[in-house]
């Protein structure tokens, strides 16, 4: 997708939760295009901590699991084909070979992603250039004005 809708230039990625997972990936294929990634409450390898065994062995039965969405009214679906896609997606088990800088952005009081995670990711990262920002109240989808303020000049710093 960036090929075709940005096919030239420098890219700053910023992804949220699973959206940071992805833009790791990104970040991995297109290490030419990409200057810098900001992960907010970044999830990768959610299959390996994100499930409890019950959870696995429903979507490996079934085929699908289906929970309360605490964001809205619809359902979160996880399918045996996605969850299995992210197995084979996993980033944390060998060094990450991203060499932009990173920012990392996480809730203290995060119960999505647990926090631990982020320094997890820093260390895997290769690049030289990572920092992870704890904020002390934040949850999971660090919304609050102070919290998007924050963001903001986070990615405002890396593209100065």
């Amino acid at each position: 997708m960036i090929d075709h809708v940005v096919p030239e230039g420098p890219i700053l990625l910023v992804g949220s939760s699973m959206g940071g997972w992805l833009a790791l990936h990104l970040a991995i294929a297109r290490p030419l295009r990409i200057v810098g990634l900001v992960g907010v409450a970044a999830a990768p390898d959610f299959t390996d901590w994100g499930f409890t065994p019950e959870q696995k062995m429903a979507i490996a039965r079934d085929g699908r699991l289906e929970e309360p969405n605490p964001y809205g009214p619809a359902p979160t679906v996880t399918t045996r084909a996605f969850f299995e896609s992210a197995e084979a997606h996993r980033l944390l088990h060998v060094e990450i070979p991203i060499d932009c800088p990173v920012r990392l952005i996480h809730g203290m009081r995060d119960t999505d992603v647990p926090p631990q995670y982020a320094a997890e990711l820093m260390g895997k990262l290769r690049s030289a250039d990572v920092q992870t920002i704890l904020v002390k109240s934040g949850d999971h989808r660090l919304s609050r004005d102070q919290d998007i303020d924050l963001l903001l000049e986070t990615v405002a710093n890396l593209v100065e």
